[in-house]
């Protein structure tokens, strides 16, 4: 017996070449856009900050132990929304590398104060001066009035989150900034 010949494939039709990529929907959300500033931001950040061996989280807590000696761990995880566990292995290692120091509180028995180290405040004065400088850089496309209207429209946006975060609590990782 002989079988039926097998059927001939069908044609597919050639897919749609794009030569044009519509972001446009993209383009219009604020997480978005606010995501790729940030990434364009931190990119350099990374690179200048290599000879502070500082990482963003390494930097943004040394900078409010230096701002605001004697604060608290629990202030530190409050203020940046860091897991109290990911915190202490950052101290620990900032105590290593001698750059803070732990100091008992002055009001309550129970806490520890954080403060620079003159080796910690050297190194952030540098550092600082680093990343005002990048800042700078990163702002040149945008006026005096266009800077200061972009830092308050961002901090309202991540305040109001974080406001609303109080009601429905939500915690990143060290790892995630």
């Amino acid at each position: 017996m002989k079988s039926a010949p097998a059927p001939k494939p069908a044609r597919v039709a050639a897919a749609p070449a794009v030569d044009q990529v519509d972001a446009s929907y993209l383009e219009s959300l604020l997480g978005y856009n606010a995501r790729r500033a940030a990434l364009a931001v931190i990119e350099v950040f990374l690179q200048r900050m290599v000879p502070y061996e500082l990482r963003p989280v390494d930097f943004s807590v040394l900078s409010l132990i230096a701002h605001n000696p004697g604060i608290t761990s629990r202030q530190l995880c409050s203020t940046l929304g860091i897991l109290p566990p990911n915190l202490v292995g950052i101290i620990n290692t900032m105590e290593r590398r001698e750059i803070v120091t732990r100091r008992p509180h002055p009001h309550d028995g129970r806490a520890v104060g954080l403060h620079l180290s003159a080796k910690g405040r050297k190194l952030m004065r540098d550092a600082e001066h680093t990343a005002a400088d990048l800042e700078a850089e990163v702002a040149t496309s945008l006026s005096a009035a266009e800077a200061r209207t972009l830092l308050s429209l961002l901090k309202k946006v991540y305040q109001t989150q974080h406001d609303g975060a109080a009601r429905a609590p939500r915690r990143v990782s060290a790892n995630q900034r």
